[in-house]
């Protein structure tokens, strides 16, 4: 059965998760450029993600790690990344797929991304969306760098 509509959130969504692994392999080879440095949420339930008993049962829902000062073995694959972050002196490896991404953040150039979660897929429903919905929205933001400022991930959250 052909769709009735083009899916423009889900070719969205591909494309960013295309452009935030493009950013990442560069990171895993060259280190990180200056002052980046990046803020990801992700859904700790989603299946694939492999995180330690315990920060799961910290963070039951969702966690956001920060890869600044200090990352080692990031691993950019199709499905996700891995990386190895330091939670209070305890290195600690963690498995994240691309899917299971709810933002994106950079705020060293202003620039973030949020995931809009679909939960009703369906041969009816493509792409999780409703009749009365809007269509996702992305929140991109690219302005060139000010003075330091504190930058809020609620911002990028609903």
């Amino acid at each position: 059965m052909a769709r009735t509509t083009i899916d423009y959130g889900t070719m969205m969504h591909d494309a960013m998760r295309g452009l935030i692994r493009r950013v990442l392999d560069q990171v895993a080879a060259d280190g990180l450029p200056g002052d980046h440095h990046f803020f990801i949420s992700f859904d700790t339930n989603h299946p694939g993600v492999q995180i330690a008993q315990w920060l799961h049962d910290r963070y039951p829902e969702d966690m956001t790690i920060v890869l600044q000062h200090w990352y080692d073995n990031l691993d950019v694959r199709d499905d996700g990344f891995s990386v190895t972050l330091n939670f209070g002196d305890s290195p600690e490896p963690l498995v994240v797929p691309w899917e299971a991404m709810k933002t994106f953040v950079d705020p060293s150039v202003e620039f973030g991304f949020r995931f809009e979660q679909r939960d009703d897929d369906g041969p009816d429903d493509p792409g999780g969306m409703h009749d009365d919905e809007e269509a996702p929205f992305a929140e991109i933001e690219e302005t060139p760098r000010q003075d330091a400022e504190v930058v809020s991930l609620d911002r990028f959250r609903k």
